[in-house]
């Protein structure tokens, strides 16, 4: 049922929708339905129909949803205890976790090149939202140049909308169209968005990205990758030269002494944690933050140690399956937004467990697009057909 064109193309509109939707809904609201309507339902639709390829997914990577399921386990246990208002929205948010990672295996339907196709247009669709961005930032609104550029809709913070458009390049580097035409819109959206990320000036999403790019020749082992990490070098000299007076003039943010409040945090709650979407405050030299600005520390705060644990066992085994498949495109792909993925944790990242937001694109969607890696080496030679190897 999952293969009938009505339901490849509702789908497909799903993925793009979570895509580029985040940049241009007029409202969080109307992306939330969207995804509803788009991501969601078709997921739970098709489930059924699909009960073999889950089975088979399940059995292939168990090592990644078993830790999975004693987080959502322990983060349900832990509501039991937390200071959130309404609990009951927090475990919905839990389902609406578990039905978006069941989307990509459903979608796929053992078909890896069905989602690089579809994310090599979604990067296209983020470098054109980037592009927007920047006309309006400097163009409409008339900013200096050396004011930092902010995304539209829910990217409009520097740093978030860097994160995201930079995780777009590096699925984008990754996954090559093969066409010629393609591969010159592939260079084009490439270089709107490597822009965006340096105009952003956010130096977490720089740094991942820059380290991802010069890391590929370890997991793809070709010329291009060479040539793309002597590249990102290049780049990024030339992007330090022209900006280290503004890069270096906000110092480093408070993030040591974020960190160091953090830990003294987990430690008067190490086992259990706040619970699951526990308010609280980072306080360190006289300032109250928001936020733990550093994803791991994030969870062992409101899940404690266990949940810590768990959700690393879980990332981890996600590298682990990337890692075996390093040999097809797909596999050298989802390696490279894993460690884009981690990088990026470290600095900015405030939310596992909300609501769809741009933090998924870091957290979830990794792990969503790593389900599709079980058929991933059999099926290389498609993957070849849409996406160039050198």
């Amino acid at each position: 049922m999952q293969e009938t064109r009505w339901a490849q193309v509702w789908m497909t509109t799903g993925l793009l929708w979570f895509l580029l939707a985040i940049a241009v809904a007029p409202s969080n609201k109307l992306y939330q339905q969207g995804l509803l309507a788009l991501l969601w339902l078709p997921a739970l639709m098709f489930a059924w129909p699909a009960r073999a390829r889950l089975a088979e997914l399940c059995s292939q990577q168990r090592w990644v949803y078993l830790p999975m399921l004693g987080l959502l386990v322990w983060s349900l246990i832990s509501l039991s205890w937390t200071n959130v208002e309404d609990p009951g929205r927090e475990a919905k948010r839990l389902l609406y976790i578990g039905v978006f990672l069941l989307f990509f295996p459903i979608f796929a339907n053992a078909r890896p090149e069905r989602v690089i196709r579809v994310m090599q247009w979604g990067g296209i669709g983020v470098a054109l939202t980037a592009l927007a961005a920047m006309v309006k930032f400097y163009g409409v609104n008339g900013n200096a140049w050396y004011e930092r550029v902010e995304g539209l809709g829910e990217l409009s913070h520097p740093i978030l909308g860097g994160y995201v458009i930079g995780l777009a390049a590096v699925w984008l580097v990754h996954w090559v169209p093969r066409d010629r035409w393609m591969q010159a819109v592939w260079a084009v959206a490439l270089g709107l968005i490597g822009a965006f990320v340096v105009l952003s000036q956010s130096r977490g999403a720089a740094l991942a990205l820059f380290f991802t790019l010069v890391a590929m020749p370890i997991w793809c082992r070709d010329r291009r990758s060479r040539i793309i990490a002597v590249s990102a070098l290049a780049v990024a000299m030339l992007a330090f030269w022209f900006f280290e007076p503004l890069v270096l003039a906000r110092g480093v943010s408070y993030r040591p002494q974020i960190l160091m409040a953090s830990l003294q945090m987990i430690a008067e709650h190490p086992w259990r944690g706040l619970g699951l979407g526990g308010n609280y405050k980072v306080f360190t030299e006289g300032l109250y933050f928001d936020h733990a600005h550093n994803l791991f520390s994030h969870v062992a705060i409101e899940l404690g140690l266990p949940g810590l644990l768990l959700w690393c066992a879980t990332w981890l085994a996600v590298l682990r399956e990337a890692w075996k498949a390093r040999e097809t495109i797909y596999g050298q792909g989802i390696i490279g937004i894993w460690l884009f993925s981690s990088l990026a944790m470290q600095f900015d990242a405030a939310s596992l467990t909300g609501t769809p937001r741009a933090e998924w694109f870091i957290s979830w969607l990794p792990i969503g697009l790593a389900s599709v890696l079980v058929w991933a080496r059999a099926n290389s030679g498609a993957c070849d057909k849409i996406s160039r190897s050198s």
